[in-house]
């Protein structure tokens, strides 16, 4: 699996948090790992460690967030923006292992498969202000 199939795995099993909470939230993270094809454990294992690790910091990245979006409060932002946004930030922010540039990027190229039209701009625009 390429990084970039991992961080579109990691943005759909967050997703999931804006509509499911606690245990429910668990398990339809257990069903999307067992709905990707072929993955191997270690993988499985990578995705569900990193889908933890963001979720243990969402308090302080949507600080973060809600700082940089002045005049946006996130509960008014689209939800698959405000998830690409989250995972961007985790990895700008709590991630040494992935250049802010390229954290950047990649959230904009998630911003133009899975967001409306204005996403990537928006996307690029807020994480400017975080960089």
């Amino acid at each position: 699996m390429t990084r970039r199939e991992i961080r579109k795995h990691i943005f759909k099993m967050l997703f999931l948090k804006e509509f499911h909470q606690g245990m429910d939230l668990e398990e339809q993270k257990k069903l999307y790992l067992l709905d990707i094809e072929e993955p191997t454990e270690e993988e499985q294992v990578y995705l569900s460690t990193r889908f933890q690790l963001i979720i243990d910091k969402l308090d302080e990245i949507d600080e973060i967030l809600s700082e940089a979006s002045s005049g946006w409060k996130l509960s008014r932002m689209g939800k698959v923006d405000l998830t690409i946004l989250r995972l961007a930030v985790f990895e700008m922010r709590f991630d040494d292992n992935i250049p802010v540039k390229v954290a950047i990027n990649e959230a904009v190229e998630l911003a133009k498969i899975f967001g409306g039209e204005e996403s990537p701009s928006f996307i690029n625009g807020i994480l400017a202000k975080i960089a």
